[in-house]
């Protein structure tokens, strides 16, 4: 009887084995198909189980045609998941009783203070607030500078002055009247973190941070020393073209500067798993990563996205520096989570689709997992679905582009098909991979106008801004002057500062959010107009500005001849560009 025991449970832990291994294949055959659709060159990929790394792993190689493999130990850019590493270094200082979460931030700012102005009158600038982006600062975020190129200071940085390439750092709403994503804010707490502890902000990290949770690859050191980056990724950007110097310098550290593993942060994840439930010897205390984690304005807490409650509650954030994409994702409760990094800027849901399958393989709470698609009923010819063909203002400023290959509907994402839809009538299409569908309109003369979206038993109306750009021709444009006035736009946009702000044929809101001017569109050579879309009444709306015509022009510039969507209100003023290939 004991021997039967004993090999029953033997055959239970080779099952068990046999299981787990059949499943890591599935899971690397996925995120291998999705990396060949995706043209992806390297990624990185670690899971949390038990509040454990259960999988790290390495896909591809570290830079497009090389033939050096990522492993576990590449490093990555960030991008913005600093901001929750940066939050926990300035938290930190709160449980030292060297920072309050509630006080105002100039009265512990030494070298330089947040500027006076009539929106602080009644409230000022706190810690909570620039942690949670409600702190009413401008500076949305950054693109670095080119290695070798010339690096403003911190001090630059926050007013603006050259060769900074953002706009200085002020406040422009009142201070907690509403949530605004703000990389200028993390600035600003780097700052503040500074003058509290008369550190360098990489070591005040590295010993406060990076050292106590075994974060032993990773740095806020920008540039990166050369030991690092002989074991660096190099950045693609979304057209997969390499980012010349292979990576940018991000001197603003808090908001964008950490350089890291997917170990690394998922050892970070565990830590706030661990300090949320007040084990001892945590990196923070109980109450502080509480209050971390609750949810203030637009579900974001300090220095995270939160999302469910309970036990499953889960903390996230997405990173993107110049050519670096990544994402971290956990349960507060469950010890659960993820984190993937990959060496290119990818708008497609990749990440989401890896992220819903492991959630599915690993029993993630509460997490939107893949729902089969129901078998297409409907043979839709080819004319209608080119008339579905173009782009539409899935969300305010993010386009969705939807093309036809060999008789099927996809999403298009930085010229490389993605999501396929198909046809269950006419009019409406289910995703391939979720549940989702769209069911597409038409006005008054037969032209679609937009679709309905429905996607977890919620449904709204998305407008079209028009066709592909192949769909049409170059023609005359019948208001010259109005070609005339979109190139004086664009050349200001490019140049940003004084020169946008004294601009007349652009929106105010265009004015502010292109301070900084706009690399893309420098160096413009000749602009040819293309065609004309009326989208007035379509609901669409840019940086602040009703758009009321979209304008597409081939735009030639020094560096590329790419195509450029101009949107104007109804009084003809550009208040945003959107470059494109097709």
């Amino acid at each position: 009887m004991r021997r039967l025991l004993h090999n029953i449970l033997a055959l239970s832990v080779v099952l068990l084995i046999v299981s787990a291994e059949a499943r890591a294949d599935k899971l690397d055959e996925f995120i291998r198909e999705q990396m060949r659709k995706r043209h992806l060159p390297g990624l990185s990929l670690v899971i949390i189980q038990d509040g454990k790394i259960v999988k790290a792993k390495g896909y591809g190689v570290t830079k497009k045609g090389g033939k050096i493999p990522v492993t576990p130990s590449t490093l990555f850019q960030a991008g913005s998941i600093s901001k929750p590493v940066a939050a926990v270094g300035a938290l930190r200082l709160v449980d030292r009783g060297r920072l309050s979460l509630d006080e105002d931030v100039n009265t512990k700012l030494v070298t330089w203070k947040v500027p006076e102005n009539e929106y602080m009158k009644e409230k000022k600038v706190t810690l909570r607030g620039l942690l949670s982006h409600t702190a009413g600062l401008t500076v949305h975020g950054f693109p670095g500078y080119e290695v070798g190129g010339t690096v403003p200071t911190l001090a630059q940085i926050l007013d603006g002055e050259k060769p900074t390439n953002t706009a200085a750092i002020r406040v422009d709403v009142a201070p907690g009247s509403r949530w605004s994503y703000s990389g200028g804010g993390y600035t600003v707490m780097q700052q503040l973190v500074l003058d509290v502890t008369g550190r360098a902000y990489p070591l005040y990290m590295g010993e406060a941070v990076l050292e106590p949770l075994g974060m032993n690859e990773s740095t806020f050191e920008q540039p990166l020393p050369g030991a690092k980056a002989k074991v660096t990724a190099t950045g693609h950007y979304q057209d997969r073209s390499l980012v010349k110097g292979r990576w940018h310098i991000y001197p603003e550290m808090a908001a964008a500067g950490l350089w890291a593993t997917p170990s690394d942060l998922a050892r970070f994840a565990i830590g706030v798993q661990h300090a949320y439930a007040g084990k001892p010897g945590a990196v923070l205390s109980r109450q502080t990563t509480h209050e971390m984690l609750t949810k203030l304005k637009n579900d974001y807490g300090l220095g995270v996205g939160l999302d469910g409650e309970g036990r499953t509650l889960r903390f996230a954030h997405g990173g993107r520096d110049e050519g670096f994409d990544a994402m971290l994702m956990a349960y507060a409760e469950t010890g659960q989570g993820a984190v993937i990094m990959i060496n290119a800027n990818d708008n497609s849901r990749m990440v989401s689709r890896i992220l819903s399958r492991i959630a599915s393989e690993y029993g993630w709470p509460d997490f939107p997992t893949s729902v089969p698609m129901k078998h297409p009923v409907a043979d839709v010819d080819g004319k209608t679905l080119d008339a579905y063909a173009g782009r539409y203002e899935f969300a305010n400023n993010r386009m969705l582009t939807f093309v036809t290959d060999r008789g099927r509907l996809f999403t298009e994402v930085d010229g490389f098909v993605d999501e396929e839809f198909v046809p269950e009538t006419a009019t409406r299409f289910l995703s391939a991979e979720r549940g989702a569908q769209v069911t597409f309109t038409k006005d008054n003369n037969g032209e679609v106008n937009g679709f309905e979206w429905k996607e977890n038993a919620e449904a709204r109306k998305v407008p079209r801004i028009g066709p592909l750009v192949r769909a049409s021709k170059l023609g005359a444009d019948p208001d010259p002057a109005r070609t005339r006035a979109v190139e004086a736009a664009l050349k200001a946009l490019a140049q940003g500062g004084k020169t946008v702000e004294e601009a007349l044929g652009i929106t105010p809101g265009a004015r502010k959010d292109f301070a900084g001017g706009t690399p893309a569109l420098a160096g413009i050579k000749s602009l040819s107009f293309v065609s004309a879309q009326d989208v007035r009444g379509r609901g669409i709306e840019r940086h602040e500005g009703k758009v009321g015509s979209v304008l597409y022009y081939k735009l030639v510039t020094e560096k590329a001849v790419r195509y450029v969507l101009i949107h104007l209100t109804a009084e003809g003023l550009v208040t945003d560009y959107d470059v494109v290939d097709n």
